[in-house]
């Protein structure tokens, strides 16, 4: 599951990133506001949003999330206890809010209960399934282990399947934002549907792909 956070504290940045990244979550994070706006259009499965930050504060930023993801939730983390400023932040869509100081174990649990809702065992079609946690397909009855790359982008298809998933979305979230060219991600593509016999993935001309399930 990929996180973006953003805490302009660069000391408790920096613990929670840690304490994530050994729960085994992959995280972006930024103490600047105007960098966590620019990454917004990449994919993201959770955001975890200070107020208080340089340059375009977490509200806004918050707003903008809502015009790309409407139910991915977003955790406030602020110092505010302005009523105002807690009834704006759920006004614009916020999922929860954590006052400061808080235990890390605390933002833990959010987490767990907001955003890791999904099973490690996804059913998308009769008989096949894919567990995200052991790269494990099980394709017509056959059991296929996946390559990380492979994991990665099925489970994002998965995560959006029946919509359009993007160049950009899968740049961001199959090789974490490093550039990738055009020829690299249509042969990830050519992988998957050899597994599928090639179904499921639909090419949108010159946008993404669609991963059709039930």
């Amino acid at each position: 599951m990929k996180l973006l956070l953003l805490e302009d504290n660069k000391k408790l940045n920096t613990t929670i990133s840690k304490r994530l990244k050994l729960k085994g979550y992959d995280i972006d994070a930024f103490i600047d506001g105007k960098d966590a706006y620019e990454a917004i259009q990449g994919y993201y499965d959770c955001f975890i949003l200070d107020i208080n930050v340089p340059n375009i504060d977490g509200i806004k930023i918050l707003k903008y999330i809502r015009e790309f993801y409407n139910d991915t939730p977003v955790i406030i983390i602020s110092a505010s206890v302005e009523l105002d400023v807690i009834k704006q932040s759920y006004d614009f869509g916020c999922s929860d809010y954590l006052k400061k100081p808080f235990f890390i174990e605390e933002l833990e649990i959010k987490i767990v209960q907001l955003c890791d809702i999904r099973s490690t065992n996804i059913i998308f079609d009769t008989n096949n399934s894919f567990d995200n946690q052991t790269s494990t397909l099980i394709f017509n009855t056959k059991e296929i282990h996946l390559t990380k790359k492979e994991r990665l982008l099925l489970d994002l298809f998965l995560t959006k399947k029946n919509q359009i998933v993007t160049y950009l979305e899968i740049e961001e979230y199959v090789w974490k934002g490093d550039y990738v060219s055009a020829e690299s991600i249509r042969s990830l593509i050519r992988r998957l549907r050899k597994i599928f016999d090639n179904q499921y993935i639909e090419t949108i001309i010159d946008t993404g792909y669609i991963f059709k399930a039930d």
